[in-house]
């Protein structure tokens, strides 16, 4: 099972911040306001003015198919690869403007499918500007099977797979550090990733991540002292407030892996705070943790 779904406790996780359950009247508040926002501000807007991009759908080989994905990259030259993984909702149109703004500031991104063995193509409809009640209902259940036939075993082949293919590209240039970012039930295959090839990962970044400090003796924080890759973990208020201790088990282990390291409990957040198809879509706080991530995957340039 993938990270987020491993356990009770975690299954309850989901139903409270996946499914817009257990949400506190002050969190609805939030969440209104975000969507509310979301239609008179385009989240896009700040990313039209960046370098020119080439995209296109492809089909990656992998130990256990083909996967569909999207790759953008700018028009010339040769970039650090980038590994761009959706939450449990999946590939969408919302993931793919993410990765064609964040190929527009120099990557050249890889936002994947991590569902292409048992569904092709997308759960969210391409006309859904907003991930409402309605929608969510529909489709929520689906992601969370989906996401149940995942592993940490399938998070670390799938992105082995992910890169080999992304290093025979024109447009990466594979002497620079790769990065990779995760969101939700993806914040922790960065962990994982960066652990499995730790001279191949420069970077890596989880926003909203769930499951990232667990009892089990895989839990991705143990995996720590296996990275040399410098992190950002970004927090939601409400995950943080569910699990308190969480932020400072992974800022103990960071610091004892000499793991240069940003954990921050994002004000006013609420789980899923990033993707601006979401209900609860901060446009202040998504951009503060953008501008974050790029300031991170920067670095990259040098590593």
């Amino acid at each position: 099972m993938c990270d987020e779904l491993n356990s009770k406790d975690a299954e309850s996780y989901f139903l409270q911040h996946g499914s817009g359950k257990g949400v506190s009247r002050r969190g609805f508040g939030r969440l209104g306001i975000g969507a509310g926002l979301l239609a008179l501000l385009p989240w896009s807007v700040s990313a039209q003015n960046g370098a020119k991009v080439v995209e296109r759908k492809v089909m990656v080989p992998t130990p256990d198919g083909e996967a569909d994905c999207y790759f953008v990259h700018p028009t010339e030259g040769r970039h650090p690869a980038v590994i761009l993984w959706p939450d449990i909702f999946g590939m969408r149109p919302a993931f793919r403007e993410m990765g064609k703004r964040l190929a527009q500031s120099g990557y050249s991104v890889l936002v994947v499918n991590p569902y292409y063995r048992t569904m092709k193509g997308q759960l969210v409809p391409d006309d859904a500007k907003i991930i409402g009640p309605e929608l969510r209902k529909e489709v929520f259940p689906k992601g969370r099977e989906l996401a149940g036939t995942l592993s940490p075993a399938t998070c670390v082949t799938d992105g082995k797979a992910f890169i080999a293919w992304l290093d025979q590209q024109p447009s990466v240039d594979p002497q620079k550090k790769a990065g990779t970012a995760g969101y939700c039930m993806t914040g922790s295959y960065t962990f994982r990733l960066a652990a499995a090839m730790p001279d191949r990962f420069g970077a890596g970044a989880s926003f909203h991540g769930g499951g990232l400090v667990t009892d089990a003796a895989d839990s991705p924080h143990r995996l720590i002292p296996e990275i040399k890759a410098n992190f950002l973990v970004a927090i939601a208020e409400n995950d943080d407030e569910r699990q308190p201790e969480a932020k400072d088990e992974l800022r103990n282990a960071f610091k004892a892996a000499g793991v240069d390291a940003t954990v921050e409990v994002y004000d006013g957040a609420m789980h899923g705070w990033c993707p601006p198809d979401s209900m609860a879509y901060n446009p202040a706080q998504a951009e503060r943790a953008w501008q974050e991530m790029l300031n991170l995957f920067a670095r990259l340039e040098n590593r």
